[in-house]
Order: C-alpha cells, then structure tokens, then sequence
C-alpha cells in the first residue's frame, strides 16, 4: 500500500487562509450550497476561497458552510482542502434519488454505509468498509427530529453515471438493502476514513427510481420545502456543534 507522504500533491494550509476548528456543513449540489451560503453571508459570513466552491465562516461561531462540489471527485477534492484547513466534522446536505418503495419525495435519508460505482474512493485503501461517525449520526439524527423532521437510515448507491442507472442494478441494489443513489456519498465516506475524520450526511429525495419508470420530483413543492427546512436545521445545528 502507498503512503501518503509518497504522493506528489499533497493537501495543504496556505498562507491566508482559514483555519477550521469548527463544524462544517458541506453542500454538494448548486442549489442548495447557494441557498445556505447565501444564508451564511447574510448572518454576517466572511467568504473564502476553495477552489469552484465557496467557503463562508459563520458569524459567532467557528462553523463554515461551504459548496458545491458535484461529483466524487470535486467533492474529495474540496473535502481534501477542508482537513488540510483544519476541518475535523463534517455534516454534507444534499439529495438522492430514492431506490425503494418507502421513501418518497422531500423524505431525509441519513445513510450510514455506501456501495460504490465512483473511481475516487478506490485511491483511498482502506482495511474495512467505511461507515458514518455514530456519534454525529446521533446528534445530527436528533436535531433533524427535534426540528419536526422525520429521518429515515439506509445505505446509498453512488455512482459517476446517472445516465446509466438499469432496472436490473437498482433490484440488485434493493436487495441489499440499499436505499438511495447520489454522485459523492462513497467517496467522501472513504476520504473521511481514510483521513480519520468525522463525517455524516444529509440527503432530501429529490426523485423515484423505486417503481416502473424515473419519476423526477426536483420542482416539487414538498422537495423544496422540505430542502428548506432541512437547510435552516443543519446550520442551526453546525453553529450549536461549534459551540460545544
């Protein structure tokens, strides 16, 4: 196995930039990042720079919101840049598309394990498969309920090609047990491992590729509001983590 002091590029700190101590809340998908980002700058939030994302500090706290970074490898990549920061807990928000019947649209799905059909988190040898951090499943599963927010618990498919989802990989998926399908949970699970760092997510149903055909649910009123009132939640509870 390699190890990390042999790779050419190595993560870093440079002169200028933040250090984190705090709990971050890393956004994968455009909208939502801009959304929280935008409610992090108008708390007062001091942008930053991290590569094609944002990185905003929240005001009174040492938390940080920052994103997007679509797809496994720009999400480990900035999820690289945030440990090199200083960054040790990590919530990332975004969405799935729901793999079985009993999630619907606007549902959270907090997974736990991942399968993966990304190529990033095979550079990232690991002895056992990844899991998220109990502890912060825990606390973050308990606020979301504590803000009126039913949670559900699944693993997640994350793959590079959402155009090359079969019927017959998404029966195979449910019979493991496998909830939901996304682009970078496996791959920031891994990193998170690798680098010995706490890590959960956050996902709202955006689609449905439970029945016979795709049902897209992304301009749905109850996925909108639901992404609203999961965002608020989160950097509510970001800013309270930091805090403690």
């Amino acid at each position: 196995m390699e190890r990390s002091q042999d790779c050419f590029v190595k993560p870093r700190r440079c002169h200028g930039e933040p250090e984190i101590s705090g709990t971050v809340l890393f956004c994968v998908n455009p909208g939502e990042a801009q959304s929280v980002v935008q409610a992090a700058v108008k708390l007062g939030g001091q942008r930053h720079f991290l590569y094609n994302s944002s990185l905003v500090s929240i005001p009174a706290s040492k938390a940080y919101a920052c994103g997007p970074a679509l797809g496994a490898p720009m999400a480990v990549m900035t999820l690289e840049k945030l440990i090199a920061l200083g960054g040790r807990r990590f919530v990332v928000f975004g969405t799935c598309g729901a793999l079985i019947r009993d999630l619907s649209l606007g549902e959270v799905l907090m997974p736990q394990w991942a399968v993966s059909s990304e190529g990033t988190s095979r550079h990232y040898p690991l002895s056992i498969p990844p899991r998220v951090s109990s502890r912060l499943h825990a606390l973050v599963c308990a606020s979301l309920i504590h803000s009126g927010i039913e949670v559900k618990a699944g693993g997640v498919w994350t793959t590079d090609a959402p155009f090359r989802e079969t019927r017959a990989q998404v029966v195979r998926l449910q019979q493991q047990a496998v909830a939901g399908v996304d682009m970078e949970f496996s791959a920031l699970l891994t990193v998170a491992a690798f680098r010995e760092v706490e890590l959960v997510a956050v996902m709202v149903v955006s689609d449905l590729l439970s029945g016979d055909d795709w049902l897209p649910g992304f301009g749905a009123k109850a996925f909108k509001a639901s992404v609203r009132r999961v965002s608020q939640s989160l950097i509510d509870f970001c800013v309270k983590d930091s805090h403690e």
